[in-house]
């Protein structure tokens, strides 16, 4: 059976309107079958992040959702919270303090049994501190900034449910390039992902390679540190990190990155409806013409009166167009 989708979540996923994010969750777990399991052990705020995630997966269609919060070490051991995973289909970590989520559940039976989910084909999915916490290594703490400063954060090990990354939360949002940047110019044989709000990097495995690509409304942020050139290695405390060659990826929705081969793959032509619509309309007037011809009714007065209609046609679509701008631009 192959490994479950991982779904790495920026944080601030959209809970009220169009819930994307969400919404794929609970397809992917089965849909009207299935089953979650809550992990909300890095939140501070007890039951009530448990509620509303309950509220939320039922509203959208899961069948059952279960809490599972291990508040020690100790606890991350009890088989009966851990056998809670046996049946699940989808397993959701909630956002908080992720130091504390790897201290708690990393290298637990809780953390085996997580492992073993996902080999077994269960979507595992976490926002903020539950998307860090998936990759091999994860940001412990750290300021903001756009400069890569010696020190300026730490890193701690994560569940390693993707192997070789270093994964970090509310990328853009809390301007956090610096300290990715820092991590992979220490550690190059890292991949940094940065994940902005409202945004899913979603991980599938396809014949051995793990395909990443993205939904929401910001993008996946990418750092290849394969050929860097730094000077981490000798760098004094707190000062600048050169950091030279280092491959960036921006990826918004809809854009697929092979994480094996660290390769952007090709696109997906999308079209805009409107343009979509204009084809349609034009493919329309052709095979009016051509049942015109067809039935000899092609004379030069006929195809005269068709061209004048259509260009009525343009110019009052143009029209229409030119007053929707400006009302939009005012």
């Amino acid at each position: 059976m192959p490994r479950g989708p991982l779904m790495i979540i920026g944080g601030a996923e959209d809970k009220l309107r169009k819930r994307t994010i969400l919404k794929d969750f609970v397809a992917a777990s089965g849909g009207a079958d299935a089953r979650i399991a809550v992990i909300p052990t890095a939140s501070s705020l007890g039951p009530e992040v448990v509620e509303v995630y309950d509220a939320l997966f039922r509203r959208l269609g899961a069948a059952d959702v279960v809490a599972v919060r291990p508040e020690s070490r100790e606890e991350a051991g009890d088989p009966e919270l851990v056998a809670r995973l046996e049946s699940a289909t989808g397993i959701f970590m909630t956002g908080g303090n992720q130091l504390k989520l790897s201290a708690l559940v990393c290298g637990t039976p809780l953390a085996d049994a997580i492992l073993d989910a996902h080999e077994r084909g269960v979507v595992v999915a976490g926002t903020s501190a539950g998307a860090s916490i998936q990759s091999s290594h994860m940001v412990a703490f750290g300021g903001p900034g756009s400069t890569p400063k010696q020190r300026m954060t730490q890193v701690a090990a994560g569940l390693g449910l993707l192997d070789s990354t270093v994964i970090d939360q509310h990328f853009d949002q809390r301007n956090r390039y610096g300290r990715l940047l820092m991590i992979v110019a220490q550690s190059p044989q890292l991949l940094g992902i940065g994940v902005d709000e409202d945004t899913a990097a979603i991980v599938d495995h396809v014949d051995d390679h793990e395909i990443l690509s993205v939904v929401g409304r910001g993008a996946v942020t990418v750092f290849d540190p394969s050929r860097i050139v730094t000077n981490a290695y000798e760098a004094r405390r707190s000062s600048a990190l050169l950091a030279s060659g280092v491959v960036l990826h921006i990826l918004p929705e809809g854009a697929r990155f092979d994480l094996t081969t660290r390769t952007l793959l090709a696109q997906p032509e999308h079209r805009h409806p409107d343009e979509a619509a204009d084809l349609a309309e034009a493919g329309q007037d052709l095979r009016d013409l051509a049942r015109d011809i067809a039935a000899a009714d092609a004379s030069p007065s006929a195809l005269r009166r068709r061209l004048a209609r259509s260009r009525k046609k343009i110019v009052s679509t143009t029209r229409q167009d030119t007053s929707t701008d400006q009302d939009g631009a005012s």
